[in-house]
């Protein structure tokens, strides 16, 4: 007859060894070719789903390298725009994770019993696939709108500085950008001002030779 043992911490030694057995007994992961797709199809949608963006298994740095690559290429300017860069930059790493478990979904050691579970999980790839192309699209498609209508607004704001740069200029009184309510530097403006001149200049040179070559004639005139 077993009887029951109380170690010096309170804890039913002889009830815990028999739960020991009794766990040790219990399924460590599925043996039959049914449970292993289940656990395939489990893991593929596990990973998809994940609220974590970045997976124990990946690498943090690469997924910052992934998003810094993005920030540089649209160089926000608020924190909403920054908002909408970093989640193009998560939903574009998923993307990329598709793509790596597609390639190890068919490779030799995906681990999948059989081909119809391959393409279960394929199929459930390729309705990831489409919600992040979408969210993709419609979050690129955001931020440009955001940052024209703020470029927009800055180009005003620039001109609007311009000129009244140029005016105090002819009146020979100081200009204060931060007085007059603009967040541009004096530098700014003025280059801003050097840069549309420019333009202006290049765009009468070209109206010019264009009606050169559209009135030879008169070239001749002139020369006689």
């Amino acid at each position: 007859l077993m009887t029951d043992t109380i170690a010096p911490n309170g804890h039913d030694t002889t009830r815990q060894t028999k739960a020991n057995q009794a766990n040790s007994k219990l399924s460590t992961g599925p043996k039959t070719d049914a449970g292993k797709a289940r656990s395939a199809q489990n893991a593929t949608t596990h990973a998809l789903t994940a609220r974590a963006i970045v997976l124990p298994t990946e690498d943090p740095a690469a997924f910052e390298s992934h998003t810094q690559k993005l920030l540089d290429e649209y160089q926000p300017k608020t924190p909403t725009e920054a908002g909408l860069v970093k989640a193009l930059a998560g939903a574009t790493w998923h993307l990329h994770r598709i793509d790596k478990i597609e390639i190890a979904l068919f490779s030799e050691n995906s681990g999948a019993p059989d081909l119809p579970t391959q393409f279960r999980s394929l199929a459930i790839l390729s309705m990831h696939r489409h919600r992040l192309s979408r969210q993709c699209e419609l979050t690129r498609k955001e931020l440009r709108d955001l940052q024209s209508d703020r470029r927009h607004a800055e180009k005003q704001q620039m001109e609007k500085a311009a000129n009244l740069l140029e005016m105090d200029k002819e009146k020979g009184v100081p200009f204060d950008p931060v007085d007059n309510g603009f967040v541009f530097s004096t530098t700014e403006i003025e280059t801003h001002i050097r840069r549309r001149d420019r333009a202006e200049e290049a765009k009468d040179a070209m109206l010019e030779r264009e009606y050169r070559r559209n009135h030879p004639d008169e070239d001749d005139d002139d020369e006689e």
